[in-house]
């Protein structure tokens, strides 16, 4: 049987691969200048950040990470993303060490060749992705997303998540336009009428839903799909600096306990940072599972298929073992 040609992904994983290829002088740069920096005892590791409510931007503003390192010699420098496919651009050129995605980035890192190590899983992901449709929408199944517009972020787990929903519905990508964008740009598009519907994440979904009556068309928790999310590590980094990869687990942790079993104080004080009603942020952090736990055989399970999926759609050209990428040996570690 031929393989559903659905998903456009040829340009996503032509980029990674060119990016690793073309920056690799800059990648081997970026490794000298850190090898230099650590034989002077100022090793400085690159931390990326998406979003404003996950446990990583929280301690970026508590300076959680950058406490952690001093004491160990090391200083802490934060790169903002949209998205996770970004993150491994960076990854290649080896302008990052850690950072938090969905699956699906991951998934194409892979397949473009990219070196890096799925470190831990920090949510299962059926909460995560949603599709949203505009305040009283006739869009009311999945099945009515049949000749509408719906914007997304290429690459993104919830890029997979709906083609996954589509799948579900019994249609296919020519069955609807997919329109690429960024969460910045599908939202006003969301809102001026210019899209129908937005396939995107947390906090995205449940801001949406606040600010302007969108709704809920599907989640993951609704279609029961496990789409686990990660950290993710430079391969090098961690060959190099497997002590500060356990400290940097260690001190995610630190921060995931506090944020979780404080989310009312947490809530308050992300919304009075970002000027954002405390009760949009308290209904994004309940819609959202924080946790940090080795890659267990469901969570491998979860993520093989998505890469299955994608494979059997068209959305990435080789099969992928999946399980050689996930590392579980520094949070093993981390939560001793």
């Amino acid at each position: 049987m031929k393989r559903r040609k659905w998903f456009k992904w040829g340009t996503i994983v032509s980029l990674l691969v060119m990016i690793q290829l073309i920056l690799t002088g800059c990648g081997n740069g970026g490794s000298s200048e850190k090898d230099a920096a650590a034989s002077s005892g100022n090793t400085v590791v690159h931390i990326g950040v998406q979003g404003s409510t996950g446990i990583l931007p929280y301690a970026r503003e508590k300076k959680t990470f950058e406490k952690a390192f001093k004491k160990a010699g090391a200083k802490v420098e934060w790169h903002e993303f949209a998205s996770g496919p970004p993150h491994f651009e960076a990854l290649a050129s080896g302008k990052l060490d850690f950072g938090a995605t969905g699956g699906t980035p991951l998934i194409a890192g892979q397949s473009g060749g990219i070196d890096f190590k799925a470190i831990a899983v920090t949510t299962d992901g059926k909460k995560g992705n949603s599709i949203v449709v505009p305040k009283g929408s006739t869009i009311k199944e999945l099945k009515d997303l049949k000749g509408k517009k719906i914007a997304v972020a290429k690459g993104s787990s919830a890029y997979n998540f709906l083609y996954l929903a589509l799948d579900r519905a019994g249609l296919k990508d020519t069955d609807i336009k997919v329109v690429q964008l960024q969460p910045d740009e599908a939202r006003p598009a969301l809102d001026n009428g210019s899209i129908d519907a937005w396939s995107t994440w947390e906090p995205y979904v449940t801001t949406a839903v606040f600010q302007t009556g969108a709704e809920i068309l599907a989640s993951g928790e609704d279609l029961n799909i496990n789409a686990p999310g990660f950290l993710i590590a430079r391969s090098g980094f961690t060959e190099e600096h497997p002590e500060l990869t356990v400290l940097f687990l260690k001190t995610y942790e630190e921060v995931r306990k506090h944020f979780t079993e404080n989310l009312d104080q947490t809530a308050k004080e992300i919304a009075d940072a970002e000027k954002v009603d405390v009760e949009i942020i308290s209904a994004v952090l309940k819609n959202t599972t924080q946790i940090l736990s080795p890659a267990t055989d469901e969570f491998k399970k979860a993520h093989q298929d998505q890469a299955d999926f994608l494979y059997k759609a068209g959305g990435i050209n080789k099969k992928l073992d999946t399980s050689e990428v996930i590392d579980n040996q520094y949070v093993e570690k981390a939560l001793k």
